[in-house]
């Protein structure tokens, strides 16, 4: 076990990430406990290749990955692909499951800081990126805006400080069972942030720096990925608050009838 007596998972979903993923999976696969240099931080990395057709699989398979296919398009599907994996023959489970995505936007060095707040008894932890931290033109102004807003309106229903929407995050996996993760595209990373909440597990977010990406963003990158994206944030998040509000008010009449 690499880090605290925890056995880490990495999945990376891919989608036409061939001039950055054999940087993800080499800096990932370099990273080396810190209470042991001679042993991996990372006991398990998966690659998910979500259909792409620029040779993503095959560079990710030589850098070193366990690589897998998920070909329905969509960033949830590629998740719930990866999390299938997790237990597959001859593998151990993990006790954390990282999330990161495979355009070299992050500095995969700030790991050990997210895998630390776990060990501290944090369930989910996200990596926030601040302002101060930012790479000129890691985001768009349209993207910072979207994160802004969804973020603000997640502290709005819930009360809850969260400031980034960011892929890069780690998760107990026996929180990630719990969390029964169901959305198959876009609405993934707040449908986590919100259950977590909802489910009462410890939240906390570290401050990590953000790169510019290698190559275009699928998402962002185009007007239809940044309205898609919106879309299926913003819906997640109303349809969590309104089956919470569905169950309290049910609780309420049950109550009531007593």
């Amino acid at each position: 076990m690499s880090y605290f007596h925890q056995r880490v998972a990495v999945i990376i979903p891919a989608f036409n990430e061939a001039l950055s993923i054999k940087s993800v999976v080499e800096e990932l696969r370099n990273l080396k406990s810190p209470q042991n240099k001679d042993l991996a931080l990372i006991d398990d990395l998966i690659v998910v290749n979500n259909g792409s057709t620029d040779g993503t699989p095959e560079i990710a398979k030589r850098a070193g990955a366990n690589v897998f296919s998920e070909f329905r398009k969509g960033y949830g599907y590629a998740c719930l692909r990866g999390i299938e994996q997790l237990e597959r023959p001859g593998q151990l489970a993990p006790n954390v499951v990282v999330f990161v995505d495979g355009d070299h936007s992050v500095d995969v060095t700030e790991l050990e800081a997210l895998l630390h707040a776990v060990s501290e008894g944090n369930d989910l932890v996200v990596g926030s990126r601040v302002s101060r931290l930012q790479e000129r033109h890691s985001i768009g102004a349209h993207q910072q805006f979207g994160n802004h807003l969804a973020s603000g309106l997640v502290r709005l229903l819930w009360k809850e400080p969260i400031s980034d929407l960011g892929p890069f995050r780690a998760i107990r996996y026996s929180a990630l069972k719990q969390l029964d993760m169901q959305d198959q595209r876009f609405g993934w990373t707040v449908e986590m942030q919100v259950k977590a909440i909802q489910a009462g597990m410890s939240y906390q977010e570290v401050p990590v720096r953000s790169l510019r990406r290698i190559g275009v963003s699928k998402i962002s990158g185009t007007v239809r990925g940044t309205i898609g994206a919106a879309i299926g944030i913003f819906s997640m998040v109303f349809k969590l608050y309104w089956r919470e509000a569905k169950f309290l008010a049910s609780l309420k009449v049950f109550s009531e009838q007593r």
